[in-house]
């Protein structure tokens, strides 16, 4: 099969024919028919993420076709369109496992990183691990719900039940978790670059009641902010934006450093807090959320073969929504 293997060597993937992946014990084999570009990648790609498997092929937002079933696999069939998000697979027995949160396990398996993903024509997972998707949309629309939408949805259950809510940086998450905000009633911020006026415009498009410059004031007290871009200096900001009380969370599996500020800004029981990963939960709770809610991904899709191109244009800030592959 086809795929974009990354070798640790350059942050250029490079268009390989390496054997078909087969399923093991508890998988099934995939055939892949969109895989979103995510900015986990770029963190991967990068070298933020450290001691990623190697040779590997990255991609998380799988969206695809069951082609092969292995053993002691019940619940899919040949043809059924299934999705593989992050969290590719766990231990079940540490404490974190036992006590429902997945997310946490000490020694997990994630998708695009320390296993093989979707930037390939076939792809497997832990079919424990894969979520049946809807057969009414396109592949390419569902795919950055696997990841900016679940890490999206999971940041703002995390956020407190806000009526005001920011969100910095407005990219593929912020995307799809603003349309959710709307549908739920609450009132969102979005923060995006310096005179990145086409951001703006389109947060304004999806329902938020404000958009500028991640620089300005809110104009508005705020319940809580989420921050999606991997800027540790939007920490002191965002705490300035919410009331006493308020929540900061960062969405992002990386962030630079956040850069010292005055405990003034911090006193009056506000809080910062990470998200990490997702549960399945998360995505039992999310799918059918994101379907009442109508949520519309915007996407620009690329051949397979194009994945450098697709990375680049994230890494440079010229996508709005979000990047998918197309094998």
């Amino acid at each position: 099969m086809r795929a974009m293997v990354f070798d640790g060597t350059s942050p250029q993937l490079k268009l390989s024919e390496v054997a078909d992946p087969l399923p093991g014990a508890g998988e099934v084999q995939i055939r892949v028919e969109a895989c979103g570009v995510c900015r986990t990648d770029l963190h991967v790609i990068d070298g933020d993420l450290k001691e990623p498997k190697l040779p590997l092929i990255p991609g998380h937002e799988i969206v695809g076709r069951v082609e092969r079933i292995g053993s002691h696999v019940s619940g899919f069939k040949p043809g059924q369109r299934v999705g593989v998000p992050w969290l590719g697979r766990t231990c079940g027995t540490c404490d974190y496992c036992r006590s429902g949160r997945e997310n946490l396990c000490d020694a997990p398996g994630f998708t695009g990183y320390t296993i093989n993903g979707g930037y390939a024509e076939l792809c497997t997972a832990d079919a424990r691990f894969v979520f049946s998707l809807s057969e009414e949309v396109k592949a390419a629309s569902l795919a950055p719900l696997l990841c900016a939408g679940l890490i999206g949805y999971r940041s703002y259950k995390n956020s407190g039940d806000p009526r005001k809510l920011g969100i910095y940086g407005f990219g593929a998450a912020a995307h799809i978790l603003c349309q959710i905000a709307r549908h739920k009633g609450i009132e969102v911020y979005a923060f995006t670059r310096e005179n990145d006026h086409a951001a703006q415009v389109f947060a304004k498009s999806l329902g938020a009641v404000w958009a500028g410059a991640s620089t300005a004031p809110s104009p508005e007290p705020l319940d809580a902010t989420i921050i999606f871009a991997p800027v540790g200096a939007l920490v002191p900001r965002a705490l300035k934006s919410v009331r006493k009380g308020g929540r900061v969370v960062c969405g992002g599996i990386h962030m630079t450093d956040i850069p010292s500020f005055p405990y003034a800004d911090l006193w009056e029981e506000r809080s910062i807090l990470s998200v990490a990963n997702l549960t399945r939960s998360d995505g039992d709770e999310f799918f059918p959320l994101a379907q009442e809610a109508e949520v519309k991904t915007q996407t620009v899709s690329y051949p397979l073969e194009r994945a450098n191109q697709a990375i680049d244009d994230l890494r440079s800030g010229r996508l709005q929504g979000a990047a998918v592959l197309i094998p």
